[in-house]
């Protein structure tokens, strides 16, 4: 008898899974064949590209993974730099070679070593950018370029061994776009949305590697980008995912392309999406989010984060820097601090949220120190407060300032509340708000101990010890055996 079909209403019966809501840290990785020019131009992060070169963003992007497109666009920095550096005639496909030497020698064991020191508690590798190529030896070669993928298993290296430290293992596949399917360069969002590819090979590749990577490494995580070709039986897709790995989650990026998104592609109507998406861009506190598909099990804002707790789950999704794919044209300017990644961490988690961090390894397949100090400076932050973060759930309010002026977040556990000082306060008595009402409660500040404190009406009142260890946050324990601050 044959199966019913699934429709994607069908599939909103999926639940987050717990170890999902639970693991908080993600770590992301784009490298591929544009981790060997490793370049981008440097005019800013993405919101100064949005108010200064909308209509150009694409080609003007400081994602070095996104060298192709911009290299196939004439007069450009990223043109202006090839032929400089490689010379104009050079093709994009030229990278391939070394980097599939350099693949020989990979170890991918560093690499998982460093991610759960830094305490991630899954990855998520990029198996396809936008240039089509495959890190893995796929049964279904692209029928534009054939030898188009790795001779190496990259996915299924990396994913043994992040399992074998512990963590879950998700891809990135993206499919929306592919390069080598269309030759017109991208300039515009207008022209992105309307440029996946309507060739029904393209669909039913698309088709075929995911189904692959599923039967493959059994991912924890389906992380598309950009949209999905239409025609393609996503629906059908997700359903035997779910049925394959119940805990699985997907993300917000699975947007089938349609007609509407075909006509983006026209002048006349490109020049209205571009105008009506530069100014919701542009208005204050906006939120860079992908707009709703028909099914997903979380949001995956880039480059930004929400004002205040969200019922959905959600993943910041952010580069170190301004790029995810390795950018040697980037300096330390562009990436962000050790005490800004913790604290910035920190708020994500109260408001329901995980990060999705990514690293950009090297065309030689090295993570750079710029990128390590920041993993170790997580890690070491988390081995000390991590009972703050890990397992948690929003509290009734994400935020509040103490009284003495320190920002802080909050977090709960089925048994205490914990309230996260963004900084070390300058007083010996640090007053927070709400808490007042856990009178007698235990207090104690990760990493040293217990803590002297009482009740002042609704603001509870703590006594801090003296010369401590300098950190980027402090988290304050407040447990309670009636429970009373924990709900």
């Amino acid at each position: 008898m044959p199966r019913s079909e699934p429709s994607l209403r069908d599939l909103r019966e999926h639940r987050v899974p717990d170890w999902f809501h639970d693991a908080k840290l993600g770590i992301f990785i784009h490298w591929g064949i544009f981790s060997i020019p490793a370049w981008a131009p440097r005019l800013g992060a993405v919101p100064d590209l949005v108010r200064d070169h909308f209509d150009e963003l694409c080609v003007v992007t400081p994602y070095a993974e996104w060298y192709w497109n911009a290299l196939r666009a004439a007069g450009t920095p990223t043109a202006r730099h090839h032929a400089e550096t490689y010379g104009a005639r050079t093709p994009y496909e030229s990278f391939r070679e070394p980097f599939e030497r350099m693949l020989e020698h990979w170890d991918p064991g560093p690499w998982a070593e460093a991610f759960a020191a830094a305490g991630a508690r899954y990855v998520v590798l990029v198996t396809k950018h936008h240039d089509g190529h495959l890190l893995w030896p796929s049964a279904h070669p692209n029928p534009r370029k054939p030898h188009w993928q790795s001779k190496r298993d990259v996915v299924g290296d990396l994913a043994g061994a992040v399992r074998a430290r512990g963590m879950r293992f998700g891809v990135y596949y993206s499919g929306g776009l592919d390069w080598t399917f269309t030759t017109k360069p991208i300039r515009s969002p207008a022209e992105m949305i309307a440029s996946t590819p309507r060739d029904p090979a393209y669909a039913a590749l698309v088709d075929a590697h995911y189904r692959e990577l599923i039967s493959r490494v059994r991912p924890s995580i389906l992380w598309n980008d950009i949209g999905y070709p239409g025609g393609a039986a996503l629906a059908r897709l997700l359903a035997d995912y779910y049925e394959a790995i119940p805990e699985g989650v997907v993300n917000d990026r699975f947007h089938p392309a349609t007609l509407l998104t075909r006509l983006a592609g026209f002048a006349p109507v490109a020049a209205l999406v571009n105008h009506v998406a530069r100014r919701m861009m542009l208005r204050p506190n906006h939120v860079f989010a992908p707009p709703k598909p028909p099914h997903w099990d979380f949001r995956t804002p880039e480059y930004a984060k929400y004002p205040d707790v969200r019922r959905e789950k959600w993943e910041a999704t952010r580069g170190i820097g301004n790029s995810f794919g390795y950018c040697r044209n980037e300096g330390e300017s562009e990436l962000l601090g050790a005490d800004e990644l913790v604290r910035g961490f920190a708020d994500i988690v109260s408001k329901n949220g995980n990060l999705l961090l990514n690293v950009g390894p090297t065309g030689e397949g090295v993570i750079p120190e710029a990128q390590l100090s920041r993993l170790r400076a997580l890690g070491a932050w988390l081995r000390v407060s991590g009972e703050a973060i890990y397992g948690t759930r929003p509290w009734r309010r994400a935020s509040a300032t103490t009284g003495e002026g320190t920002e802080l977040r909050y977090t709960r556990s089925k048994d205490a509340v914990y309230a996260i000082l963004l900084g070390a306060p300058a007083t010996a008595r640090v007053t927070i708000p709400e808490l007042g009402e856990a009178a007698g409660a235990k207090v104690a500040l990760l990493g040293h101990g217990e803590l002297r404190a009482a009740s002042e009406g609704s603001r509870l009142v703590v006594e801090w010890p003296p010369a401590l260890a300098a950190a980027p946050a402090y988290a304050v324990r407040v447990a309670d055996a009636r429970h009373r601050v924990a709900g």
